[in-house]
């Protein structure tokens, strides 16, 4: 079976802090959800994370090891494994995103509003700015489910990294910038799931006290990982562990099309990897 699949990429959210996010707690403690943490690839750096996430390729083997590095990946992303299985596409994403898979050097101008048939992410809402409200980045991807009804959408907010570089991981104001996107994603994802929907909610990276990322510490390296839908096994297998560079291939099975990434952990239900296989 084929799903539609919705990917919520919260950038810079620690594993630490991502706990203190209730509704989505909440899902997981009344059996509508799966959860785990999982550790980052390195460097803990958003655009080698971006690309580690969105192709299953490893920073030191694609090349994009900082974020310094604009060009377009060279490696097949979700995207580009979408487009060539027929599915349609489209990303409410920072535009580092939109320079990894559709043009480079982006071009606010151009870029900004994307809506081309012929490019991995057809439709697409892209920011520059790290502020950039949480609030209307969600419903900038609300609005690209509605108008275009693509088979895989990206979501990605910055607002919880922001705050984390302003203020560090100890800080109130980065605990209730992630309660701020738990409660926003409490009045999406009830509908999300009502239509079917698969949903994938992690981030790249997390966040130090020394107001930034990039290396080794546990803080740094260990994000969240929320599965929901009923493609998902009714609770997380007992010894499954999952890796960042197998979330592309998890994506690619619950489109249910083909592809030769690094394979994930059985998360899905028996029935439904039989007929994706």
């Amino acid at each position: 079976m084929q799903h539609k699949v919705i990917v919520v990429l919260v950038d810079g959210l620690s594993a630490e802090v991502a706990h203190t996010m209730g509704y989505l707690t909440g899902m997981v403690e009344a059996e509508r959800g799966l959860y785990t943490t999982l550790s980052c690839a390195l460097p803990s750096l958003s655009r080698p994370l971006y690309e580690c996430i969105l192709t299953g390729v490893p920073p030191v083997t694609s090349g994009i090891t900082h974020n310094g590095v604009s060009r377009l990946s060279q490696h097949e992303s979700i995207f580009h494994l979408a487009r060539a299985a027929g599915k349609s596409t489209a990303a409410a994403a920072y535009h580092w995103v939109s320079e990894l898979y559709n043009r480079s050097p982006w071009l606010a101008l151009r870029d900004r509003y994307t809506h081309d048939e012929k490019l991995p992410i057809q439709h697409g809402c892209f920011y520059w700015d790290d502020n950039y409200p949480d609030s209307h980045l969600l419903l900038d991807g609300e609005w690209l489910r509605t108008q275009y009804d693509p088979d895989f959408l990206l979501i990605h907010p910055m607002g919880v990294d922001d705050a984390g570089h302003k203020f560090g991981l100890d800080s109130r104001q980065y605990r209730n910038q992630a309660r701020r996107m738990d409660s926003l994603l409490a009045d999406l994802l009830p509908q999300w799931l009502a239509e079917g929907y698969q949903l994938v909610v992690t981030s790249d990276h997390g966040m130090n006290e020394d107001l930034s990322h990039g290396g080794t510490l546990p803080e740094e390296r260990s994000v969240p990982l929320w599965l929901f839908g009923d493609a998902f096994v009714a609770q997380w297998p007992e010894g499954a562990t999952i890796a960042q560079t197998q979330l592309c291939a998890l994506m690619a099975d619950l489109l249910g099309i083909p592809h030769d990434k690094p394979a994930a952990p059985q998360l899905l239900k028996a029935a439904f990897m039989r007929e994706v296989h």
